[in-house]
């Protein structure tokens, strides 16, 4: 019962690093890759949808992204998507592909997105931190009810905290490297 507990406490944990992850990607560098524009939807047949789902990616150079539409009559759609987010960039088209240049980054723009990493790494710390605190009040419960004694418990929440300890050193691992991608010229 007790390892039932803590094995969906490790799941949860796990899905919180992994969510992590995919939020670091989502944050622009210097580099152009199809992942910065993961969370873009765009108004398509009044529908809002993923631009990932309606468009090929190609990086011809490093700060450069082709965006060629399925559907040509969607290109309009696209484009406008990229230019109202939160990129910072400014995509032409000439009739057939988006063209997507990213700026060099500032070393202000540079900090600015640093700070975003790190909340986005607090959010995921946060999360890890609640999955505890549930799996241990879970465990309280049954102890609480006598379905398993004090000393089980306890060996639980030593459990629970190593695996906590293990997801947030990965949440950690994943932010230093995107600051160093972040503050790398």
């Amino acid at each position: 019962m007790i390892s039932d507990i803590i094995s969906t406490a490790d799941h949860k944990m796990a899905q919180a690093v992994e969510f992590s992850k995919e939020e670091f990607a989502t944050i622009r560098t210097g580099r152009a890759h199809p992942t910065m524009f993961a969370k873009i939807s765009a108004d398509y047949y009044g529908t809002p949808t993923p631009i990932q789902q309606l468009a090929g990616f190609q990086a011809p150079e490093a700060r450069t992204m082709l965006i060629s539409p399925y559907d040509q009559s969607a290109l309009a759609a696209i484009e406008r998507a990229i230019r109202d987010s939160d990129l910072g960039v400014n995509p032409t088209n000439d009739g057939h592909v988006i063209r997507v240049v990213l700026p060099i980054l500032t070393e202000e723009r540079r900090k600015e997105y640093t700070k975003v990493a790190r909340a986005k790494a607090e959010e995921g710390r946060v999360s890890i931190r609640n999955a505890r605190r549930h799996a241990i009040d879970a465990c309280k419960k049954m102890e609480k009810d006598k379905e398993v004694g004090e000393d089980e418990v306890v060996k639980a929440e030593k459990k629970l905290d190593e695996i906590t300890k293990k997801h947030v050193e990965a949440i950690d691992d994943l932010l230093k490297r995107k600051e160093a991608e972040l503050l790398e010229v």
